[in-house]
Order: C-alpha cells, then structure tokens, then sequence
C-alpha cells in the first residue's frame, strides 16, 4: 500500500493509543548497583533481607529506666552507657539507668527512655525534674520494616526508594532495560545545529528535544544522521537504525512528492498499523513494526512541525516508552482545571493547546501555529479540546496535559 491510499482515513487519538500500546511490550529486565537505580523501573518486587531496626532502638539521647518508675524527683544510678554500635551487655533494674543515645539498642529490662533535658546528673545519679514528657522514646524492632517485606514492582525509583532498599540490604537491584530509541530526522532543507544553514534550509531542531524528552522518560535514544529526501538515504539511514526497540522518523510522512519515509519502510518489511490522526497539531502520524532484518522493531513517523513533533512526543512516544518499561498502558495523565480567558469553539479534530496553568487557572496562548517553538518553551501544559467542543467562558472547567 502507498501513503496516498491510506491519506482519506483518520483515526482517534485514542484509537491511535490503542494501536501503538498492541505493538508495544514490556522489556526484559537487567540488575544494576543501587548507584545507577534512580529514575529505573524496578521489575519485579524485591523482599528485604533483614528487620529494620534489627533491635529495640532509643529514638533520642538520654537515659534507658523502667517506664513505671518515671516521675518528677525521681532517681536513678547510671550503671553504664549504650551508643550507636555498641549495646550495653547488662539489665537494667530498679532504680537503675543506663546512658543512651539516639539509635542505640535498648538495654534489656528498659522500657522507657528519659530525655536528657528532663533530668540532671551528679556523679552516677540522675534526677527527673519537675516536669517529664509521656515518652517512651523506643523504637520497636521492626517498625520500619521486617525481613521478608517487599517494596511492590513496577515503580520508578525514587532516591527515597534507593535509600530504602539499601536498607534492606538488596546488592543489585532488578530493573527493566531502558528502551533504545533511533531517531531519524528527514528533509533536504535540514541541517544540524551549529552549521550555517542555506538560504532555503532550516535547523534540524525536532530530533534534539524528543530526544531531551525521551531521556528524561528514561529510555535510551540514538540521534541518527539527517536522511535526505531520497530512497537511498533513508535506506541507509533506516540501516544506521538497526538493533533499536523503537524507530522515530521526523518528517516525510505526509502525502508530498518527496514525503519517501512510509514507502522505504514498507520496501524494508516495515507493516503499517495507521496512518494519520483525527488530531491538531500532529495529524500525519504513522506507526507499525519494522521487518525481520530490522529485528521487528516498533516504527512511530512523527510529523515534521517542530510544535506537532514534541506534542506526538507527548501524547504517544511517552507513553509508549512506560509500556516498554513495564509501567502499563496508561495515556498521559490529565486534571482539570479552570480557563482564565474564553475560547471558541472547536473544529473536528481533538486540539492539544499550548498554554501556562497557575495555581488557580489557565491561561490559553494566543499564537497556536505548530511551528512556534517559543510558545512551546513557554507553555507548561496542553489544553486538551474534544472534537466539536463548545465555545468556552472563563471559569469553565478544561483538561491539561502537564508538560
């Protein structure tokens, strides 16, 4: 089939989500050092293989006595001294304390610490003062956690995370390789940042930010050589894509005379699952699944307007991306909240618009034009319109995309 044939038929976005989820899967896992854990997607769950804290702990400095014999004017003889790292052997009796710190192992017979602002000391005798905290100042073991619970998968990891599970004493921990994504720009009027464009070409600048974003998603991409508009450099530069999970083309997907990159991947066994979306900006999008001399790989084209590639970006590559990490087919999430300005009403096609939430509203840019990059970088959030959405009044509720 050729992209013209297919260019009178538009999906949903939704539809359009549905078909890249079918071709996407969860990848197998890889054991990495807690060093390089952050920000991975933990596979499976991990059990502790310890109690935390292993022991009755002091949960502040002072001194470890029997809990029913605290009260103001109270004595107690010191008979020794627990810290961190080293437990203090014998049992505390009547009348007894033993000098604590924080962390420390609470000594056996103790059931109360007494903080040591509360009390003054002479020698080896300490007196309760006449006020005295309702205690008891111990951490009981296991309060955190116990041997053998687990922290539940999937999940990124957080530095909390990290932390947590070094706590529990796991040495390497198991999570899911990270996506390689090729990324492909198209066109003979592209060339890359840093060189002195000619007077008919632009900067190649779409495959840096999808790149920026896809990183920060937590996959792996691989900015491949511009691919001029002819069938031997696609060809080629599909070749250079070889060994990637998922394959982004830029651009050449629309139905021009020298729009190539859909008929050069079908000739290489690529087998399309759509083309074009009921969307705005970004309707010329197109995926399927590479041949077997490409080892199968996933295929999105992304339209090549700078504003309409990082939306796609966004709306379908992210997501994707959280498939292939195990993460679950889950769209972009949305809230809702409140317009600060009206808006018309909305034509047949799903809008994405650019636009900056407050803490209280939204506020919609005026400029829509999917070849604004300055509007992009200003904008944290999409505005997402419904087809045939009704005229908007300020104050009405709308969906965001945050970005």
């Amino acid at each position: 089939r050729q992209i013209g044939e297919l260019s009178g038929r538009m999906i949903a976005g939704a539809d359009a989500l549905s078909k890249l989820f079918a071709l996407a899967a969860p990848l197998p896992a890889e054991e990495v050092s807690r060093v390089d854990g952050s920000g991975r997607v933990l596979a499976v769950p991990v059990a502790a293989r310890l109690t935390q804290p292993p022991f009755d702990a002091s949960a502040m400095d002072g001194y470890a006595v029997i809990a029913a014999e605290v009260r103001p004017g109270a004595t107690f003889r010191v008979i020794g001294t627990a810290q961190a790292g080293t437990a203090f052997a014998g049992e505390v009796g009547p009348g007894e304390a033993v000098r604590i710190f924080t962390g420390s192992p609470v000594p056996k017979g103790a059931t109360r610490i007494v903080l040591q602002e509360d009390v003054t000391r002479e020698g080896d005798t300490v007196t309760i003062g006449d006020r005295v905290d309702t205690g008891p100042h111990i951490r009981p073991a296991g309060q955190d956690f116990a041997f053998g619970q687990e922290l539940s998968a999937p999940r990124r990891l957080t530095p909390s995370d990290i932390a947590l599970l070094a706590a529990m004493n796991i040495p390497r921990l198991p999570v899911t390789r990270r996506p390689e994504v090729a990324i492909i720009a198209t066109g003979d009027e592209l060339v890359q940042p840093g060189e002195t464009p000619g007077p008919d070409q632009i900067i190649a600048s779409n495959s840096y930010g999808i790149a920026a974003r896809l990183a920060a998603a937590g996959a792996v991409p691989r900015l491949l050589p511009i691919a001029r508009d002819t069938v031997e450099s696609l060809r080629f530069t599909f070749d250079l894509a070889r060994g990637a999970d998922l394959v982004i083309t830029i651009g050449g997907a629309s139905v021009g005379d020298y729009d190539l990159v859909g008929d050069v991947a079908r000739d290489l066994g690529m087998e399309q699952s759509f083309y074009k979306v009921a969307m705005r900006p970004g309707k010329p999008l197109m995926a399927g699944r590479m041949g077997p001399d490409h080892g199968g790989a996933m295929m999105i084209g992304l339209p090549g307007n700078p504003v309409s590639a990082m939306v796609c970006t966004e709306i379908f590559v992210v997501p994707v991306i959280n498939k292939m990490l195990g993460l679950g087919a889950r769209p972009a999430p949305r809230e809702t909240v409140r317009l600060d300005s009206d808006l018309a009403a909305n034509g047949p096609r799903e809008h994405y618009m650019r636009a900056h939430a407050g803490p209280d509203s939204v506020r919609v840019f005026d400029r829509q034009d999917s070849a604004l990059l300055t509007v992009l970088s200003q904008s944290n959030c999409m505005i997402v319109r419904p087809p045939n959405d009704p005229a908007r009044a300020v104050g009405d509720p709308v969906e965001i995309i945050r970005i």
